[in-house]
């Protein structure tokens, strides 16, 4: 079934008779997907992941956006090599199917995954331990919400910034899902949090969420910070790039830690440094999604033990703008492009 057919098909047919359609017409060794085809987003049929002896072929029943999914649409960020094609870098579902060699999971275990890629499809594949208990509390839309943007923070602020107990953390971009998730998990170990976002209802929104501080974007917001933290903060999760880059070195404080997880404003910059030297910050560019297969096992085991009993316990939650169908993926992606969210966009495959 190629491209032509399946777009002429939805234009007879409207959208939801479309998705009637295309889930009678699919034979048992496909799946539902969502391809890129010059820049626009495509529900397509394709063959099912043949998984390896390590891995688990995952029922998918949602899953999560995320900025880097945008970036790969557009030609802009390639997917490691090995890793489908296809968008998506979390999910939660059910394992359909195990490898030889796997031993802590079985057909029918309900899971949340941190995917290379392959989420937004209704079948995925990805190692062993990539793939950890779902929370029972959660729904799929909420345990969706998870892998991507805790496994990020868990990464980048305990194991590259070593955050510690009374460090004081800046969030730009407060309101995406990884400031969301980054303020709650600062509230849970005893940091103070200051975040930058785009509206005063997204500022007002992250300091009901827990944060200690925040300003609009566009306002003196570095000012604001030193105010904040007249000696400097300690450490500095940014996803924007060289826009902010001398100004996020002009509020760290002495050993602080700037961690540049996105280049949204940019990738060239200069720096000063003798400063950095004087002031003996680290400057850390950081990315999950290439890193191997043992350190994605060390941080999903990290978020097993540390993090989702705090969802247990209802200290952090999971924070969702909205929840869209597979076949609104496109719209989906409109709300990501034009900032409209607070927290998470999900994906509904249920």
């Amino acid at each position: 079934m190629n491209f032509t057919f399946l777009v002429n098909i939805g234009a007879n047919l409207g959208k939801k008779h479309f998705e009637t359609y295309f889930r009678k017409q699919i034979s048992p060794e496909n799946m539902r997907a969502i391809e890129v085809v010059d820049k626009e987003l495509i529900l397509c049929e394709i063959k099912k992941p043949v998984i390896k002896d390590n891995e688990v072929l995952i029922k998918v029943m949602a899953a999560g956006l995320n900025r880097a999914d945008i970036a790969q649409k557009n030609g802009l960020y390639p997917p490691p090599p090995g890793a489908s094609n296809i968008l998506g870098l979390e999910c939660s579902g059910i394992v359909a199917e195990v490898g030889n060699a796997v031993s802590s999971k079985k057909p029918g275990d309900e899971v949340i995954a941190l995917l290379a890629g392959g989420g937004y499809a209704e079948y995925v594949a990805c190692p062993e331990h990539h793939a950890i208990k779902k929370p029972e509390q959660l729904d799929w839309a909420e345990s969706a919400s998870i892998p991507e943007v805790y496994a990020t923070c868990w990464l980048n602020l305990f194991m590259e910034a070593k955050m510690r107990r009374g460090d004081m953390v800046v969030f730009h971009a407060g309101a995406s899902g990884i400031g969301t998730a980054g303020i709650q998990l600062a509230n849970a170990f005893d940091c103070n949090s200051f975040v930058t976002a785009g509206t005063k209802e997204k500022v007002d929104f992250c300091l009901g969420l827990g944060a200690s501080e925040g300003e609009i974007r566009s306002n003196d917001m570095f000012g604001k910070i030193k105010d904040w933290a007249p000696d400097g903060v300690d450490i500095i999760l940014d996803p924007v790039g060289a826009e902010y880059f001398e100004s996020n070195l002009s509020v760290l404080g002495l050993e602080g830690r700037l961690v540049i997880i996105g280049l949204m404003g940019g990738a060239s910059t200069s720096i000063n440094l003798g400063h950095l030297m004087i002031k003996r910050h680290r400057i850390i560019g950081s990315t999950i999604r290439a890193r191997n297969v043992e350190t994605k096992n060390q941080v999903m085991k990290s978020l097993s033990d540390e993090v989702l009993p705090l969802f247990a316990s209802g200290q952090i939650q999971p924070i969702i703008h909205e929840i869209l169908p597979l076949s609104d993926c496109e719209r989906a992606h409109s709300i990501m492009e034009s900032n409209e969210n607070i927290g998470k966009i999900i994906l509904d495959l249920n």
